[in-house]
C-alpha cells in the first residue's frame, strides 16, 4: 500500500502539494493526472526518492522492487537487445557473479556457490531473458537487425523506446511510467496498453492519451488546487465525476453566497436597534464561522476553430501510379536515383473527406503524407493538385522546424507581413500566447506551447486540405481536447496520422492503410485494426491476418468534377432532412439531461443527509425510512431515464451513420 500523510512540497516559491493525504492499494493501476506544472512528475520523483517532502510523509512497503524510465540514454557501443535486458539488474548481478566463480580456481566451496547462482537464474527465468527481450522490443517498434545495432546509432526518440523497455525489463512491484506514448507509433501503443493491462504490480502512469488511460487505469489520482484527489474507474469515468462534483460545487457555492448575502443584509439593517442587537450579534457570529467555499475557477477552458477555407477545388489532388519514397544523391548532391517505400499509389481526394492514414511504425505513413504535401516529388508517376488548393501540413517534427529565438508574433508576422500588428496579437491571444508572451523567444516555452504555436500558423492560413503527421505529440489533455473540437468542426479535407485513437474516431470518417508498400482502403475500425495488428506484427496469431480492404472511392479513379452549385443544394437538402430527423430526439435528450441533473442534485442531497451520524438516532426512524425510500426511488429513476438516455443516443448515432 502507498500512503501519502499530510504531504507538502514546494517547488522554488511555487507551493505544488498542500497537507495533501492518499492511499493506494497494491495490484492498483493509476492514472495521475492534472494541469502542466501542477506536479505530477514532482510527484514521481518524490517516489523515487529524489525530491523529499516539505512536511509529511510517503509510504510503501521498503521490500517493493520499483521501476522507472531513464531520461537519458548515453551514446552507448552496447548493443540494443544487451542494452534493454540490462534493466533486469538482479539478473546482471547473478551473470556477474557467475563469470567471476567461473574465473576462479575450481573448490568445493566455489562449485557449491555455482550451484547456487545457477539455481538462483534459473529462479529468475535467465533461460528465456533474451526471447523475452526480443518480443518486447519487437512490440516497441523494433526490428531482429536493430537490436544488434549499438544505442549510439538511434535517434533521441528510439533511445527512449529503449529506457522503457529497460523498464518493462525490469521485474518490479512498482512500475513508474511518466508520458511512455510519447515517443511511440499506434502500432506499439497497443502492444504496451496489452503488456500494461497484464503487469501484475502496482502501476501508476502520467499520460496525454485519454484512450490509453480507459483502457488500462481502474483509478484516477487528480493532483487539484495543491491536493491528491482519487477518483474510482478510468479517465472517462474521472470526467463524469468531476463533472458532476463541479455541478454540485458550483450549487455549494450559489448557496452560500445567498446564505451569506442574507445574514449581511440582516446585519446591516439591525445591528444598531436595541431590539435587534442580540440576533444581529448571532448572526454576525454565523458569518464569522462560515466555511468559505472556493469560486470555481473562472478560467475557461482553451479552444480554438479553424477558419472555413476561402474555396477548393475537387478533387483536391490526384495520384497516379504513384512511387513515393526519398531520392538517393551522388556526392555532388545530385539526384542519382531513389528508394521507393510506397508503390503505385492511385489515390484521389475530394472535397469533404475525413481520412485516418493507418499502417505499423516504419510502414510509410509519414512518406505518403510528405509526398502528398509537395515535402518530396513523387519517384515516378504523376500529382496533379487542384486550382486552388491551400494546404496545412504539420509534420511530425514541426516544433523543431520553429526558430526557437524568434517569438510567436515574429512567426505569425513572417506568413502575415501585410496585417497590422494587433490584429495578429488578437488572434495569438486566442492560442494562449497573451502579453509578454507574444514577443518573447519561444526557446523555454514547453513543447506543448510550441506545438500550440504551430497549429496557430496553420489555422492562420485557412487551409482547405489538412495532412496532419502526429499532431498531439507535446501536447496535454486540454489541448488535445481543444484539437479534437476544431478539427470535428473543419470544413475542409483531412488527412490524419496519429496514435491518439480518440482523436482519429473523433475526426475521421474512413481509414486507408499503408501495409506491404501499398495504400490500401482499411474496411473496419480502430478495434479490428488492433485485431489486425496482434493476429500479424504483435504474434498472437498462428498465420498472419489477411487485411480487411474493401472498394473505396478515395483509391478509385479520379471521380469526375460535379456541378458545384448542384452539390451544394443537395448537400443543404440532405442536411436539413437529417436535422428533421434529428431534431425531435435531440430535444428529447435534452429534456432527460435536464430531468437526470435534478436528480442527481436530489440524491447528492439525500446522500448527504444519510451521512450525517445524527440522522441515525433513535427519535430520527421515520425522517431516516423517508430518506432511505427517496434513495431508493431518486435511483431507479435515474437508471430509467440513463436507459431511454442511451437508446435515444444510438438512434441519434444512426442517423448520423446513415447519411
Amino acid at each position: 500500500m502507498i500512503r501519502f500523510q499530510n504531504v507538502s512540497l514546494m517547488r522554488g516559491t511555487k507551493p505544488l502539494l498542500e497537507n495533501a493525504d492518499l492511499t493506494l492499494n497494491p495490484g492498483d493501476k493509476i492514472g495521475l493526472v492534472g494541469a502542466n506544472g501542477a506536479g505530477k512528475s514532482s510527484l514521481f520523483a518524490m517516489l523515487r526518492n529524489e525530491l523529499h517532502p516539505d512536511q509529511g510523509e510517503i509510504d510503501f512497503p521498503s521490500k517493493w522492487r520499483m521501476a522507472y524510465v531513464a531520461q537519458e540514454t548515453p551514446p552507448l557501443p552496447r548493443a540494443a537487445l544487451d542494452y534493454a535486458i540490462d534493466g533486469d539488474v538482479t539478473l546482471r548481478k547473478l551473470q556477474a557473479e557467475l563469470e567471476r566463480l567461473e574465473a576462479a580456481p575450481h573448490t568445493t566451496e566455489n562449485g557449491i556457490a555455482m550451484g547456487e547462482v545457477h539455481s538462483a537464474l534459473a529462479d529468475h527465468d535467465a533461460y528465456t531473458v533474451q526471447s523475452r527481450a526480443e518480443q518486447l522490443l519487437l512490440g516497441l517498434g523494433f526490428s531482429l537487425e536493430q537490436m544488434q545495432q549499438p544505442v549510439a546509432s538511434f535517434s533521441g526518440g528510439w533511445r527512449m523506446r529503449l529506457n522503457l523497455a529497460q523498464a518493462l525489463m525490469c521485474p518490479s512491484d512498482l512500475l513508474l511510467l511518466d508520458e511512455p506514448t510519447n515517443h511511440l507509433d499506434l502500432d506499439a501503443i497497443i502492444w504496451l496498453e496489452d503488456w500494461l493491462k497484464r503487469y501484475p504490480g502496482t502501476l501508476i502512469i502520467i499520460s496525454h492519451d485519454r484512450d490509453f488511460l480507459d483502457g488500462i487505469v481502474n483509478v484516477i489520482v487528480h493532483i487539484d488546487e495543491k491536493r491528491l484527489k482519487r477518483y474510482s474507474g478510468n479517465y472517462s469515468d474521472f470526467e463524469r465525476q468531476r463533472a458532476a462534483n463541479l455541478v454540485l460545487a458550483q450549487a455549494a457555492y450559489e448557496k452560500q453566497q445567498r446564505t451569506k448575502a442574507h445574514l449581511e443584509s440582516f446585519i446591516t439593517r439591525f445591528k444598531a436597534k436595541a431590539t435587534k442587537a442580540r440576533q444581529a450579534q448571532s448572526r454576525m457570529k454565523a458569518l464569522a464561522k462560515m466555511e468559505e467555499l472556493a469560486p470555481l475557477r473562472a478560467a475557461a477552458e482553451f479552444s480554438f476553430e479553424f477558419r472555413e477555407p476561402l474555396s477548393a477545388p475537387n478533387p483536391l489532388l490526384v495520384m497516379e501510379d504513384v512511387e513515393a519514397g526519398y531520392p538517393l544523391l551522388d556526392a555532388h548532391g545530385d539526384k542519382v536515383d531513389g528508394k521507393a517505400i510506397v508503390h503505385r499509389v492511385n489515390f484521389s481526394l475530394q472535397i469533404g473527406q475525413r481520412i485516418g492514414l493507418l499502417g505499423v511504425n516504419g510502414a510509410g505513413k509519414s512518406t505518403l503524407i510528405k509526398t502528398i504535401a509537395g515535402e518530396l516529388a513523387p519517384l515516378d508517376g504523376t500529382a496533379t493538385l487542384g486550382k486552388g488548393l491551400s494546404i496545412g501540413y504539420f509534420a511530425q517534427h514541426q516544433v523543431e522546424m520553429l526558430r526557437h529565438d524568434e517569438s510567436p508574433l515574429w512567426h505569425l508576422a513572417k506568413i502575415a507581413p501585410t496585417t497590422r500588428e494587433q490584429e495578429l496579437r488578437n488572434f495569438l491571444g486566442g492560442f494562449n500566447f497573451p502579453g509578454e508572451m507574444v514577443t518573447s523567444p519561444i526557446a523555454p516555452f514547453s513543447g506543448g506551447e510550441k506545438a500550440r504555436l504551430a497549429l496557430a500558423l496553420i489555422v492562420w492560413q485557412r487551409p482547405n486540405l489538412l495532412l496532419l503527421d502526429e499532431p498531439t505529440n507535446h501536447l496535454d489533455l486540454e489541448t488535445r481536447e481543444a484539437l479534437t473540437l476544431a478539427l470535428a468542426q473543419f470544413e475542409g479535407t483531412l488527412v490524419l496520422v496519429s496514435h491518439d485513437r480518440h482523436l482519429l474516431r473523433a475526426t475521421t470518417e474512413q481509414f486507408l492503410i499503408v501495409a506491404d508498400g501499398k495504400l490500401q482502403p482499411f474496411d473496419g475500425d480502430l478495434d479490428d485494426y488492433k485485431e489486425w495488428l496482434f493476429q500479424t506484427k504483435l504474434g498472437k496469431g498462428s498465420e498472419p491476418a489477411p487485411l480487411p480492404v474493401a472498394e473505396s472511392k478515395a483509391t478509385a479513379a479520379p471521380a469526375p468534377a460535379v456541378d458545384r452549385r448542384e452539390q451544394k443544394r443537395l448537400e443543404a437538402e440532405e442536411r436539413q432532412r437529417l436535422s428533421a430527423l434529428k431534431k425531435p430526439i435531440e430535444s428529447r435528450i435534452k429534456r432527460l439531461e435536464e430531468q437526470m441533473a435534478k436528480l442527481n442534485a436530489k440524491k447528492a442531497e439525500v446522500d448527504a443527509k444519510l451521512l450525517d451520524p445524527a440522522i441515525y438516532e433513535a427519535g430520527k426512524k421515520e425522517e431516516l425510512k423517508n430518506l432511505v425510500a427517496d434513495q431508493a426511488f431518486c435511483t431507479r429513476d435515474l437508471e430509467q431515464l440513463e436507459g431511454e438516455w442511451l437508446e435515444l443516443q444510438e438512434q441519434l448515432e444512426g442517423i448520423t451513420a446513415s447519411a
